[in-house]
């Protein structure tokens, strides 16, 4: 196997959970590949630079094995090493996002089926 579809790898590295939001990510823009954005079926070949964006953060990672089958984390994360770079900047914005939750406010005491009932009302729109 020389090649494997972006959408397939990304979905068997675990990435992402479903290869129809694998798909959706390259369709967005969210994947690029060798500095190149990537659509779902472009060929995914060993030493390939992925710039990866998911709701876990930004990874820049370097492509080891190929795999069309999603197995255990362990075998997934052998498919690839990530840079120390990407590694250190995730790792950063954690400890930032951790700092700000200090300065959240917690709010006074539970809401009360009125205050509920306005925020469903805000958050649907209406």
């Amino acid at each position: 196997m020389n090649s494997v579809r972006m959408d397939k790898w990304l979905w068997a590295a675990r990435f992402f959970k479903t290869r129809a939001l694998a798909s959706k990510a390259c369709d967005l823009g969210r994947i690029r590949s060798n500095g190149v954005e990537a659509k779902p079926a472009r060929d995914v070949r060993v030493g390939d630079m992925l710039h990866v964006r998911n709701e876990g953060g930004e990874f820049e990672i370097e492509v080891l094995q190929l795999s069309e089958m999603r197995g255990p984390a362990a075998v997934a994360q052998a498919l690839y090493r990530e840079t120390d770079a990407s590694k250190a900047e995730r790792i950063k914005l954690a400890e930032e996002r951790k700092a700000m939750q200090q300065y959240a406010p917690l709010p006074e005491r539970r809401p009360s089926k009125r205050d509920r009932r306005r925020i469903i009302q805000f958050r649907s729109g209406a």
